[in-house]
């Protein structure tokens, strides 16, 4: 049994001293993130003879060799130019047994398996070496944007991740100031119902060849006067989260706005000069034809103008909403002012009803817009609208 014991050990020992080289690596892989470094350990506790040396560093899926020491010296001529300038082999390291390789200005081409092998004299052995790329996600492209109203600009905002972009869980531009939601980007697909009404038909992305290339900039057409602020392009995949801030500033008016503030102004001018001109025509008798003139030069002429002017303002300011009630609102005085004239016949007050019919289509479409599909609260306010109007038609036939 002891015999047996000796001449087990005695074929161990030599098996040990015939193969006495022993490279080692890292326990695992190595994770890095693109564009940083990676140390990529191999060495021998019992340092070679550099005259007896030779280190070979390859990839094992294509056998690329990524450095090669030999002859006393590292032989760039050999190396793969795809590392060139970014796998340094520490020379001073050699003898003490270390052939450890710094792998730089990382890539996701770079992630694989790696393998070191030494040799001395007649005998080789090697280590692998596995790079991995770790969980990352981060986003740039902050600024500050100056523009003039009407125009369009972009809003950047680049995302970076070893996730493709079309598949984050969700990336979403806001404008901080009143928290609302601007464009809303979920796997891949844009939700144009999460968009707040102010920015909606407004803004958009890139194409996808872009957005493939993390480029999640937002385009903001027709720029207005609200749009100045602070937005924020926020990533979120599970627990990692990035983002990045983009500021709007020097909004300055439009020939639209110019438009709307003349018409403002004309408004005012008109108000005024035929207030100013009635003054002066009350001491006068006048007949009915004359009054029915100036009545009508009150009632329509600036009402009319601003009706204008709400479209115009509407065009780079307002919500639909607020275009539409507004509009039907100055609209709507006019047939108002007619009822009350006492020269308006009773053909017109009758027509002057049309003032409720009015306010129902425009009520209707703004809550339609607005509500969508909630028709109980939409039935109700129609069906109130709908019996005023019958109520005015009754009292203005009767009267």
């Amino acid at each position: 049994m002891k015999m047996r014991l000796i001449v087990v050990l005695f074929f161990l020992n030599i098996v040990f001293i015939c193969n006495g080289l022993h490279v080692l690596g890292p326990s695992g892989p190595l994770a890095v993130q693109p564009g940083g470094s990676v140390m990529l350990p191999c060495y021998v506790q019992t340092p070679i003879p550099v005259e007896e040396l030779e280190v070979e560093w390859r990839t094992t899926d294509s056998e690329t060799i990524v450095h090669l020491f030999q002859d006393g010296e590292s032989q760039p001529e050999s190396q793969d130019q795809a590392y060139h300038d970014r796998a340094n082999f520490f020379t001073e390291d050699i003898t003490h047994g270390n052939f450890s390789l710094l792998l730089t200005d990382v890539t996701s081409k770079d992630i694989g398996v790696y393998k070191c092998v030494v040799y001395r004299s007649q005998e080789s052995n090697e280590t692998l070496i596995e790079i991995k790329m770790s969980e990352y996600l981060s986003v740039s492209g902050g600024h500050v944007v100056s523009a003039y109203v009407g125009d369009d600009t972009t809003l950047n905002c680049s995302v970076h991740s070893h996730i493709p972009p079309e598949e984050l869980q969700q990336v979403s531009w806001k404008k901080m100031d009143q928290n609302i939601i601007v464009l809303l980007f979920v796997k891949g697909e844009i939700q144009p119902e999460s968009t707040h009404d102010r920015y909606r038909d407004r803004v958009e992305l890139f194409n996808p060849e872009e957005i493939h290339k993390g480029n999640l900039s937002m385009k903001l057409t027709n720029v207005q006067t609200g749009d100045k602020g602070l937005y924020i392009c926020e990533v979120l995949n599970g627990a990692l989260s990035a983002n990045t801030t983009v500021e709007i500033l020097q909004l300055g008016l439009s020939s639209m706005h110019i438009a709307v503030l003349f018409l403002c102004a004309c408004v005012c001018f008109c108000g005024t000069s035929l207030l100013l001109v009635c003054i002066p025509c009350s001491c006068i008798k006048l007949d009915d034809n004359h009054m029915i003139k100036i009545q009508y030069t009150l009632v329509f002429c600036p009402n009319v103008v601003m009706f204008i002017a709400y479209i115009l303002w509407g065009q780079t300011e307002g919500f639909f909403s607020e275009v539409a009630v507004c509009s039907a609102i100055n609209l709507t005085r006019i047939f108002r002012l007619l009822y009350y004239s006492p020269f308006t016949s009773k053909g017109m007050k009758l027509l002057s009803s049309l003032e409720g019919i009015v306010m129902l289509a425009v009520v209707y479409s703004v809550m339609w817009r607005v509500w969508g599909t909630d028709y109980k609260i939409m039935l109700a306010v129609v069906g109130a609208i709908a019996l005023f109007i019958i109520i005015r038609m009754k009292t203005s036939y009767h009267m």
